[in-house]
């Protein structure tokens, strides 16, 4: 199967993106209460910028801006370079990780429309080079706050499950699944899981890095075959 999709459900077609930016200006009157806590909270505990922003590729893989609170701090060593991230991550940002209310600004991507409240959820643009061509459908539907992938298991799911999972999704897509999917990210986040790290490189490596080391492999194998 090639990197092509075409909507093909009254769903997807014509429903999905309006649904997605009623429930978001909903969200966002109902609870701006909430952001200006966490937001005032953040900037107390971790400092300034409140906000973490980072390019990522988004439908047909656009490259758009991603928005979260922060959950680490800016915390260097002698020499002015960051400390890692496990050190700089605080009790709190894990709190706000296993919340999942770090992820609460992404709601205005959904509402300017470079995300979905369900889809893939939107990676590191380093990446793009390094997906197979049937991966590459995840790109192919705007990325989600959640997805399929993450609600089987947030970070602990390997690289090729995940992106198996993401393909499955973006084949099925329907009201029917996004439900279901809403339903398992809550499971998911009141079972409060262990693996919460943003950086999936904490948990499973760095994507690229794993690819490029399977490519390197695979091409020694195959001189080694000749």
């Amino acid at each position: 199967m090639g990197n092509t999709h075409k909507p093909y459900g009254i769903y997807e077609k014509f429903i999905k993106r309006p649904l997605d930016l009623i429930c978001g200006l909903l969200v966002l009157v109902l609870f701006c209460w909430l952001y200006l806590i966490v937001a005032v909270l953040v900037r107390i505990k971790l400092g300034s910028p409140v906000l973490f922003t980072q390019d990522r590729p988004g439908k047909d893989e656009k490259i758009f801006r991603l928005y979260k609170f922060r959950t680490m701090t800016d915390e260097r060593d002698e020499n002015g370079k960051l400390l890692p991230d496990n050190v700089r991550l605080t009790k709190f940002g894990i709190f706000l990780r296993k919340t999942s209310l770090d992820e609460l600004p992404e709601l205005f991507c959904i509402i300017k429309g470079d995300m979905s409240f369900i889809g893939p959820r939107p990676l590191l643009v380093a990446y793009l080079p390094y997906y197979t061509e049937r991966e590459k459908l995840r790109h192919t539907v705007r990325p989600g706050l959640t997805g399929l992938a993450q609600a089987s298991g947030r970070n602990t799911v390997d690289w090729d499950k995940r992106f198996e999972m993401d393909v499955k999704y973006v084949e099925n897509l329907s009201f029917l699944m996004d439900m279901k999917v809403i339903g398992m990210t809550i499971k998911t986040v009141i079972g409060h899981s262990d693996q919460v790290a943003e950086d999936t490189r904490m948990i499973e490596g760095n994507f690229a890095e794993i690819r490029r080391e399977r490519l390197a492999r695979t091409g020694k194998l195959e001189k080694e075959q000749d």
